[in-house]
C-alpha cells in the first residue's frame, strides 16, 4: 500500500517538473523576443497607437454591420390571450402576402406554407427573420402538422393560365389539399377560412350574383378544374362542419388586383397594364362586352379578416359591385398609362363568363364590410408597382411593396 502511494507521489512530482520546464522554455522565448528590438521596430507608444487604430477600425466595422440590420414594419404587441397562431396556405402569393402584412401588423404569429408554384418569397421577404413569422416550403397535397388557432386556406393557382397549366394538380390542391387542411382544423380545433371564388357561379344566369345562387358551370370545360375544384372544396367544408363540428368560413372572392400581382399571370388587370406600359396592343378577347367587377386587394384582405373573426359560417361574397365592360376597362387603362398602345380584339375564349357582379348585401349586413378603395386609386398604385418592376435590371434592385403607412396606423 505504502509503495503505491510513493509511486503516485513520484508521478505527481515528475508531472509538476515537466509542466514547470515547459513554462520556463515558453517564458524564456517570449522574454527573449520582447527584448530583441530591431532598429526599424516602432517604440512602445507607437505600438499602442497601432492597436488603437485596429480597435477603431473594428468598431467602425461593427457600426457598419449594425446599420445594415434588418428593420421590420412596426407591429402591435399582443399578450398571450389576444395573440393568435395563424396558418396561411399560399401565403407567399399575391393575396396571401397582403394578408400576411395585415395579420403581422396586428401582432399575431403567422406561419406561411407555400410550394412557390405561383407564390414568390420576395412577397414576404420583409418579414423573414421576425420572431412572429415563419415561412415553410410545403405542398399541402401532403399532410402538414402544426398547432394553430386559425387557418386561412388560400393555396391554389387562381389565374386561368396557371390553373389550366396543370389541371390535375389544380384539382388535387383544391380537393386533397382542402381535406388535409380540414383534417388539421379538426385535430387542433382551429377555425378554417376557405378562399373560394366567384367562379363557382360559372357563366351566371342571375345578375348580380347572390350567395343563394347555385351557379351555371360547365363540369368538363377548360376552366372546370378550378371551378369544380372550388365547388367541391366548399362541399367538403360543410361536410366537416356538419359531421365533425369544424368551424368553417367560406369567402367567395371576386376579381381582385393590386401590387404584387405576377407580371404574366394572365389576368385582365396585369395583362392590360403590362401591355400598356410596353406600348404593345391591349388584347381584348371577344367583343369586350363581357363585364367584370374589380376590387383592390386591401379591401379583400379586410373582408377576409372580418369574416374569419365573425361567427358566420355560410358563404359570403367579397367583391366590389362597381361593374365595367372589358372594353371600358381597356380604355381606362390606356388613358391612365398613356403611350401608343391600341386595343386589339382577339377570338373569344371558351366558357368565359359574360357578366360578373357580386351582391354584397350579406357582407354589409353580417360583416359591416364594403369596399373603401376606388378603382382609380387602386389602379394608380398597381401601375406604379408594375412600372417599377419593369425598370428592374439587377437582382439587387428591389421593388418591395411595403404596407401603406395609413394602413399600418389603422391596425396599430
Amino acid at each position: 500500500m505504502s509503495f503505491t502511494r510513493k509511486a503516485q507521489k513520484m508521478k505527481y512530482a515528475l508531472a509538476t517538473i515537466v509542466v514547470l520546464a515547459v513554462l520556463f522554455v515558453l517564458y524564456g522565448r517570449t522574454a527573449e523576443e520582447s527584448l530583441r528590438v530591431k532598429e526599424d521596430q516602432p517604440p512602445i507608444h507607437a505600438e499602442g497607437n497601432v492597436w488603437h487604430g485596429k480597435f477603431q477600425r473594428l468598431h467602425l466595422r461593427v457600426q457598419e454591420l449594425e446599420s445594415r440590420r434588418k428593420v421590420y414594419p412596426t407591429v402591435k404587441f399582443l399578450n398571450y390571450k389576444e395573440r393568435k397562431r395563424i396558418l396561411i396556405t399560399g401565403g407567399a402569393g399575391f393575396v396571401g402576402s397582403h394578408l400576411v402584412d395585415t395579420l403581422m401588423i396586428q401582432g399575431h404569429e403567422v406561419t406561411v406554407v407555400d410550394n412557390f408554384f405561383t407564390g414568390r418569397k420576395r412577397n414576404v421577404e420583409h418579414w423573414i427573420g421576425h420572431e412572429n413569422f415563419e415561412l415553410i416550403r410545403h405542398d399541402i397535397v401532403n399532410p402538414f402538422f402544426i398547432e394553430v388557432d386559425q387557418i386561412y386556406h388560400l393555396a391554389s393557382p387562381a389565374s386561368p393560365p396557371n390553373y389550366m397549366y396543370n389541371p390535375v394538380k389544380t384539382l388535387k390542391t383544391n380537393t386533397v389539399g382542402t381535406i388535409n387542411m380540414l383534417g388539421l382544423a379538426k385535430r387542433v380545433r382551429a377555425t378554417l377560412l376557405l378562399a373560394s371564388t366567384s367562379e363557382v357561379y360559372g357563366d351566371p344566369e342571375v345578375h348580380p350574383q347572390k350567395e343563394e345562387y347555385w351557379g351555371h358551370v360547365n363540369p368538363i370545360g377548360p376552366r372546370a378544374c378550378y371551378d369544380e375544384g372550388k365547388r367541391v372544396a366548399e362541399t367538403m367544408c360543410y361536410a366537416y362542419k356538419k359531421q365533425d363540428g369544424v368551424s368553417v368560413r367560406v369567402a367567395r372572392i371576386f376579381n381582385t388586383f393590386g401590387p404584387r400581382m405576377h407580371m404574366n399571370d394572365g389576368r385582365v388587370v396585369s395583362n392590360f397594364v403590362l401591355q400598356a406600359l410596353q406600348n404593345k396592343p391591349i388584347t381584348v378577347y371577344g367583343k369586350g362586352l363581357q363585364t367584370r367587377s374589380f376590387q383592390y386587394v386591401s379591401d379583400l384582405v379586410d373582408g377576409l379578416v372580418a369574416l374569419m373573426n365573425s361567427n358566420y359560417s355560410m358563404p359570403v361574397n367579397i367583391g366590389n359591385p362597381d361593374e365595367h365592360t372589358i372594353m371600358e376597362f381597356a380604355s381606362l387603362i390606356k388613358n391612365l398609362v398613356g403611350g401608343s398602345s391600341i386595343v386589339r380584339n382577339n377570338p373569344a375564349v371558351e366558357d368565359d363568363p359574360q357578366r360578373r357582379k357580386p351582391d354584397i348585401s350579406r357582407a354589409k349586413a353580417v360583416l359591416k364590410w364594403q369596399p373603401k378603395v376606388s378603382m382609380m386609386e387602386g389602379l394608380k398604385k398597381t401601375v406604379d408597382y408594375f412600372r417599377q418592376e419593369l425598370q428592374r435590371s439587377k437582382h439587387d434592385e428591389r421593388n418591395f411593396y411595403l404596407p401603406d403607412t395609413a394602413r399600418r396606423e389603422q391596425h396599430l
